[in-house]
């Protein structure tokens, strides 16, 4: 018998993210990193229905907002699966902290897998682009979004979210730069780091943090793998 789930050690974002410190660990900005704040130590997600939610939660909010609504939900709808949140009714939302944006791109979402046409076990087999397409096609999800799925869920180790504000903040200040750089102008720099743009991103979301005196934020224990 293995480990409980309760006694089992956490697993961090990306897949391979030894091997990709490792790698990149010779480039003086990312030894920097290192030593100042050492490694990153992001958990992992569950790849399905919730984490997806709340990723929806997470845009233009603190992390600890998102993680507040999201417990509120799990208090109102249990267990918290795309049938039983389709039968909430637009105030219990509401209490929850859902906006009418948000509530409108839920729905969606639970639409979506509860008819199949969104599959987490075969987006967990797509490639990478066939993953990021398949998530921008639903509404409500973004690129931005769907890149955090892919690090944080499917453990994809060579993604870039360059819309970001943390990883921007982060590349700027550790590279120098005169200001934070645009989305664009920050795919084309991190395209130094393939084939471990994850593990990049992940070492400058560090230094953000730890900069900021913070550290990885503590999501609801129902959505880590």
């Amino acid at each position: 018998m293995g480990l409980s789930e309760a006694s089992a050690p956490p697993r961090y974002a990306p897949i391979g993210l030894e091997d990709g410190l490792a790698a990149l660990a010779g480039e003086p900005v990312f030894a920097a990193i290192l030593a100042r704040a050492g490694a990153p130590r992001f958990r992992r997600r569950r790849n399905g229905f919730e984490t997806l939610l709340h990723i929806i939660l997470e845009q233009q909010v603190s992390i600890d907002a998102a993680a507040a609504m999201f417990r509120r939900l799990n208090e109102e709808c249990r267990p918290l699966r795309p049938a039983a949140f389709l039968a909430l009714d637009d105030a219990t939302l509401r209490r929850c902290g859902f906006s009418r944006q948000k509530a409108s791109y839920g729905r969606g979402l639970a639409a979506s897998v509860e008819s199949g046409a969104l599959d987490f076990t075969r987006l967990a087999a797509a490639d990478n682009d066939a993953a990021l397409a398949a998530l921008v096609a639903l509404k409500g999800i973004g690129r931005w979004s769907a890149e955090i799925y892919l690090i944080f869920a499917l453990g994809r180790a060579d993604i870039w979210p360059a819309a970001d504000l943390g990883l921007q903040l982060g590349v700027a200040a550790e590279l120098g730069l005169p200001a934070r750089p645009s989305e664009a102008a920050l795919r084309d720099i991190g395209e130094r780091w393939r084939p471990w743009r994850s593990v990049a991103a992940c070492l400058f979301w560090q230094s953000y943090l730890h900069t900021r005196g913070r550290a990885a934020p503590i999501l609801p224990p129902a959505l880590y793998a």
